[in-house]
């Protein structure tokens, strides 16, 4: 009773976290997009200024509008980060354990806090005068790049065992698991097509920022209307629709566990007879006659 307690609360806490980031990245996408670029900055393509220049009187306007565009991203990539740490922890209870675990969420908020600290230092550092607005944009491409390609490494390496082991409890247990197979490889499919045109787009901007800098000193041409439209648009287009997507699959999670009484629709979360983590070792002691416990997804 007290693991299945235990469990709920593990879940719930998952699945509110879950929704959060992405009311939250909604909201802040929604702030920039409400705003007309015009009150942010006079000019349409990225141009470098410095903080307190008197001669740009709106600086701050533009290092606000990249910082609500670093969180943004931020909160968007820290979806697929609480998919990646939740299946990281299910997975190792399943291959290791006798292996000693971290509390998901406490590996969530670490990672999600370094990169928050990345902000952070980025900020303080154009606030000081050490570089512009363009360095910023160039820091945050950088690093939004090398975490797109973590994402695509991890989440190719996590279903991949996820699916193994699905498919041997479903023997073991003579359940279909289909369904959250299925779940998987959508989420699978389109996490990685996410994040590998994320990593393009900002490759290719850190890229073309830095040798354009590097030749000419400055970031002022860099971009013609048409290609920054083609860099906003594939941008925050892909953004939309991961996010629509990741929305369907949870709620197709939720509506099929409703319709079949929160049984064998899958849904893993609320209900009894939903997937349920894989017990703790301490607790295989206890049971050693009852049947393998199912997994939740």
């Amino acid at each position: 009773m007290a693991l299945s307690r235990s469990h709920g609360g593990a879940e719930t806490t998952v699945v509110t976290a879950f929704y959060s980031l992405i009311l939250l990245t909604s909201a802040l996408r929604g702030v920039w997009f409400v705003i007309p670029g015009t009150v942010w900055a006079p000019y349409y393509t990225p141009h470098a200024v410095m903080a307190f220049d008197p001669n740009v009187p709106r600086w701050e306007l533009e290092f606000v509008e990249i910082l609500l565009n670093g969180l943004g991203s931020l909160s968007l990539f820290s979806i697929f980060m609480l998919i990646l740490v939740y299946w990281a922890d299910i997975l190792k209870k399943y291959f290791y354990p006798d292996a000693r675990r971290s509390k998901p969420m406490i590996t969530f908020l670490v990672l999600v806090g370094a990169l928050l600290m990345v902000q952070v230092a980025n900020a303080v550092l154009f606030l000081f005068g050490y570089y512009s607005t363009e360095a910023m944009a160039l820091v945050n491409s950088v690093t939004l790049s090398a975490v797109s390609v973590v994402c695509v490494c991890e989440i190719t390496i996590f279903s991949h065992r996820f699916r193994t082991v699905l498919k041997t409890l479903g023997e073991i247990n003579q359940v279909p698991t289909e369904s959250q197979v299925r779940r998987i490889v959508w989420i699978t499919v389109t996490g990685n097509l996410f994040f590998l045109t994320r990593a393009m787009l900002e490759t290719t901007f850190a890229a073309q920022l830095a040798a354009y800098w590097h030749r000419n000193g400055s970031v002022a041409e860099t971009f013609s209307h048409s290609t920054w439209d083609a860099f906003v648009i594939l941008k925050h287009w892909s953004e939309l629709a991961i996010l629509a997507l990741m929305l369907y699959i949870l709620q197709s999670r939720f509506t099929s566990g409703i319709a079949g009484g929160g049984g064998d629709g899958g849904s893993g979360v609320g209900g009894n007879n939903g997937y349920q983590a894989v017990p703790e070792t301490d607790d295989l002691d206890d049971a050693e006659d009852t049947p393998p416990k199912k997994l939740s997804v």
